[in-house]
């Protein structure tokens, strides 16, 4: 059955202090988004979709080289609401949905597929 990918990545980050966009925080000099966008490509994630909302722009410019799909959440209004604006990539989708936070670099391939 396919597989399809949502990553959560619309937040600002204020427990981290910071005016960038949380999942741009760097981790052994990579962005936290890459190591959850290489989960979904380990997983054969079709399409893997990006919900991004504060500073939007920074995170489509460091995204840009990736295989993913972006969805826009003006007003973060909440992990449910977020999830409803990926709803015109799925339209015709037949298989599984795999959510996952932008912000969780240490997630492993293999708790994925389990």
């Amino acid at each position: 059955m396919a597989i399809a990918t949502v990553i959560l990545a619309a937040g600002q980050g204020k427990r981290m202090k910071s005016d960038l966009p949380k999942v741009l925080h760097p981790l052994n000099n990579r962005s936290m988004i890459h190591y959850v966008i290489d989960v979904a490509d380990a997983i054969d994630s079709v399409p893997t979709v990006l919900v991004i909302g504060h500073k939007k722009e920074l995170v489509i410019r460091e995204t840009k080289k990736r295989k993913v799909k972006i969805a826009v959440q003006e007003e973060q209004l909440g992990t449910g609401h977020a999830v409803m604006q990926t709803e015109e990539f799925f339209k015709d989708f037949d298989g599984h949905i795999l959510v996952l936070s932008g912000d969780v670099p240490l997630l492993a391939e293999n708790a994925v597929r389990k």
